[in-house]
This record gives structure tokens, sequence and C-alpha cells, in this order.
């Protein structure tokens, strides 16, 4: 498995509580299979990847995919929790979430 992979799913793992408040679902993506929320088992895909033109030009990429299907933010290392939170926290969907919850 890709060394940058493993540092993506360490930092993630540790802060699977905020995952889940910001409704966040992992997705890893390899060639053809796919594998969701930290699950070992991997799945046939037949998803074309080259529209996230990145991942057709690295050997790792994080995406940040919107409801809408638009992708937030994207980067060719691993991305810490806090700022992937900090990123999230900001749009105005998570905004009014909070503002609701308080």
């Amino acid at each position: 498995m890709n060394k940058d992979l493993v540092k993506q799913l360490a930092f993630l793992a540790k802060e699977k509580e905020g995952l889940q408040e910001r409704k966040l679902k992992i997705i890893t993506y390899s060639e053809n299979s796919y594998a969701e929320d930290f699950n070992s088992k991997w799945m046939s895909s037949t998803i074309d990847l080259n529209e996230f033109k990145d991942a057709s030009q690295n050997k790792y990429s994080v995406f940040l995919i919107g409801l809408d299907g638009g992708i937030k933010h994207s980067q060719t290392t691993p991305i810490t929790t806090k700022t992937l939170f900090s990123i999230i926290d900001v749009m105005p969907m998570r905004k009014r979430e909070l503002r609701i919850k308080n």
C-alpha cells in the first residue's frame, strides 16, 4: 500500500468522531477497486479516475468532494485532520449546522 495512503488513513482513523460529526465518507480508490470507511475489503470498481486530473498524474491524491459532487479541495500529500476540518468548518452548510446545533 502507498506510504502516503497509509499515513492519510492513520490521520483520519484518529479522528473518527470528527469525521462522523462532519458526515465524511472515506473512499479509497486504487486502479479498479475501492474500499469505504476504513474497510479492509476492497471491491471492484468501474469509476473513471480521469475525472480527477491529479489522480492520473500522481501516485497519491486526496480529494474533498462536497455534497454537490464538486471538488472542494485536492492535494497530492496527506492532509491533516486539523486542516481538513478547518476547510469544512468554514463551508456554508457546516456553518448552518453549527448554528442550529448551538
